[in-house]
């Protein structure tokens, strides 16, 4: 089996390295991922300019652009004589819930995948950005989750032009309560924006909402998060049903 991951964190983040190591017990494994963060760039392709990979060790590639450009540089440069038999896109360092999927380069990842007909999972761990400290990352739970669900073929029953967005608690193995079926649900963030000077006097802003906390609506990947469970969220890219039915709880029970 032959696996394609990318990223928003960038090549050298912790999240991609530890899925990477955890697969490669399970399949031949390939990255192709941004040389700096991309953290929130959506689903942004690079048209304007030239696009750059830098082997960095053996079936590791950094890339000069967006997380987009490294999942379609990864199919149909890298690998393009031995296609991807699934693409994921993590391990993101935060969450990727609700709303935030249409910000999120991670979730971009598995996107364009499912766009060239080729099975793909986000996934997250959950951190909270307030009070973390990197030493406190558990992104082991979430690479081991992810190495059980491929290795029972949890993508295999993805219908066409869908994928999977997963997002793990930030909590040892044996603090998770369990995974669970779950919609999208909505983050509530401030509106703050702030308004500084240079030192020539000029205006300049950063934008920065705090988060405020999720709606509170049953089934929903944000509670799932609350009651430190494993949240697992089918995304239909399309505006109709999907191909075949799929029976997700059933399939869940076996992970």
């Amino acid at each position: 089996m032959r696996i394609l991951i990318s990223n928003d964190d960038g090549v050298h983040a912790p999240g991609i390295k530890i899925l990477a190591e955890e697969l490669r017990s399970i399949a031949d494994v390939w990255v192709v991922a941004p040389l700096e963060e991309r953290s929130t760039t959506g689903h942004t392709l690079t048209l304007d300019h030239p696009i750059r990979l830098v082997e960095l060790e053996k079936q590791v590639y950094g890339c000069s652009g967006y997380p987009a450009d490294c999942a379609l540089m990864g199919m149909a440069e890298v690998m393009r004589d031995h296609r991807p038999d699934l693409v994921i896109g993590g391990i993101n360092r935060g969450a990727n819930l609700g709303q935030d999927i249409y910000y999120s380069g991670t979730v971009a990842v598995a996107r364009e995948a499912s766009f060239h007909g080729i099975p793909s999972i986000a996934v997250s761990t959950v951190l909270d950005f307030q009070n973390f400290d990197e030493g406190d990352s558990h992104y082991l739970t979430a690479a081991r989750f992810v190495k059980r669900a491929v290795e029972k073929g949890i993508h295999t029953h993805l219908p066409s032009l869908h994928l999977l967005n997963i997002n793990v608690p930030n909590l040892s193995e044996d603090k998770i309560e369990g995974h669970e079926l779950t919609t999208l649900g909505f983050r509530n963030y401030s509106e703050d924006i702030q308004k500084r000077q240079d030192f020539r006097g000029r205006d300049y802003y950063w934008i920065g909402g705090i988060y405020k906390g999720h709606s509170p609506w049953e089934s929903s990947d944000g509670e799932a998060i609350s009651a430190k469970k494993i949240s697992i969220t089918p995304l239909n890219l399309l505006s109709r049903a999907p191909d075949k039915k799929v029976d997700w709880h059933r399939i869940l029970e076996e992970i």
